[in-house]
C-alpha cells in the first residue's frame, strides 16, 4: 500500500509504502471512521423519530381509553335507568293485578256468585302446545311483561262480565215492584169490590187508596221510565211508570207532578206531592199495577220487601 504525501507550496512530493499490519490498520482508520459516524448520525435520526411516533400512539391509545370509559360510563348509566323504568313498571303492573284480584274477590263475594264460577286467585283456565321462543337475551323481560299484561287483561275480562251481571241484576231488583208508594199514610180503600163513595154502588176499585196529609210524599214503588205525567179523566193529576217486564203502576189524584215523560226514576225518589184532584173525596194516593196490561192486586206487591 503506497501513500503519497505532497506539499502545496514547494510541489514536493513524498512517497510511503506500509505492508502488513500498517497497511491494515490504515484501511481499518479510513473505512471505519465515516462508517461509525454514519451508523451514529443514523441511530440518533431514527432514534427520535421512533420516540416521537410511540409517544404519538401512547397519546392516542390514552385519548381511546378515556372515551371508551366515558362511553361505558354512559351506557352503564343508561341501563341503569331502564333497570330502574322497568322495575318501577313491573311493580306498578304486579300492584295493578293485586288490587284487580282484590276488588274481583269482593264483588264476587258480594254478589254471592258461585264458587269457581269467578276465581279471581288464580290463572284463567287455558292450554295449548308449548313452543320454544328465539330471540335476544331482553326476549325474557319482554316474555315477563308480556304475561303480566295478559293476566290483567284476563281480571279485567272477568270483571267486566261480573260488573255486567252485577247490573243487570242490580236493574232488575230495583224494576221490581216493592214496598209503599208514600212516605207516610194508611190504607184507606183496598183493592177489588167496594160501595162506591159518590153515589153508594157497588164498584170494582183496581186499586189501593192511601190517605194522609195533602202534599206529602208519593214516592216510585220500583225503578223505571215515566210514560205519564198530568191530567188523565178521573184520575186527576196521575204519574204512570214502566218498570219493564210488563210492570206498569200508577199514581192517581196528585196535587202535584214532580217528574215529567221520559224521566228515568229511581226506587223510593219523590214524583208527586199528595192530593185530590180528579174523582176523590179528600187527600190521597190512589195505586194501581198493571201486569201484561191487566191491573192485579198491588198488596202483595206493597207486602213484598227486597232482600
Amino acid at each position: 500500500m503506497k501513500i503519497v504525501l505532497i506539499h502545496n507550496r514547494k510541489g514536493l512530493r513524498k512517497t510511503i509504502r506500509l505492508q502488513g499490519w500498517a497497511k491494515m490498520a490504515v484501511s481499518l482508520c479510513l473505512l471505519g471512521v465515516p462508517l461509525s459516524a454514519g451508523l451514529f448520525l443514523g441511530v440518533q435520526l431514527s432514534g427520535g423519530k421512533i420516540g416521537l411516533l410511540l409517544e404519538q400512539n401512547i397519546d392516542n391509545l390514552q385519548d381511546e381509553l378515556v372515551s371508551q370509559r366515558e362511553e361505558l360510563e354512559q351506557t352503564k348509566t343508561f341501563a341503569d335507568r331502564q333497570v330502574q323504568a322497568l322495575s318501577l313498571k313491573l311493580a306498578e303492573m304486579q300492584a295493578r293485578l293485586v288490587r284487580l284480584d282484590a276488588l274481583g274477590e269482593r264483588l264476587t263475594t258480594m254478589a254471592d256468585i258461585d264458587d269457581g264460577e269467578f276465581d279471581f286467585r288464580k290463572q284463567p283456565p287455558m292450554g295449548g302446545p308449548e313452543a320454544a321462543l328465539e330471540g335476544a337475551p331482553g326476549q325474557d323481560i319482554h316474555l315477563l311483561f308480556s304475561e303480566l299484561e295478559f293476566q290483567i287483561d284476563s281480571r279485567e275480562h272477568q270483571l267486566n262480565i261480573l260488573e255486567s251481571l252485577l247490573v243487570n241484576r242490580q236493574f232488575s231488583e230495583d224494576s221490581s215492584i216493592a214496598g209503599m208508594p208514600v212516605e207516610k199514610g194508611w190504607v184507606s180503600s183496598s183493592y177489588g169490590m167496594r160501595t162506591d163513595p159518590f153515589n153508594g154502588s157497588k164498584s170494582w176499585h183496581k186499586g189501593v187508596d192511601f190517605a194522609s196529609a195533602l202534599g206529602a210524599n208519593v214516592v216510585a214503588v220500583g225503578s223505571g221510565v215515566v210514560t205519564w205525567s198530568g191530567s188523565y179523566n178521573q184520575y186527576g193529576n196521575m204519574v204512570e211508570i214502566d218498570h219493564g217486564e210488563g210492570f206498569v203502576t200508577r199514581y192517581a189524584h196528585n196535587q202535584d207532578n214532580k217528574v215529567k215523560v221520559g224521566d228515568l226514576v229511581q226506587r223510593g225518589q219523590v214524583i208527586a206531592a199528595m192530593g185530590s184532584t180528579g174523582r176523590s173525596t179528600g187527600p190521597h194516593l190512589h195505586f194501581e199495577v198493571y201486569k201484561n196490561g191487566r191491573a192485579v192486586d198491588p198488596s202483595s206487591y206493597i207486602r213484598k220487601t227486597l232482600r
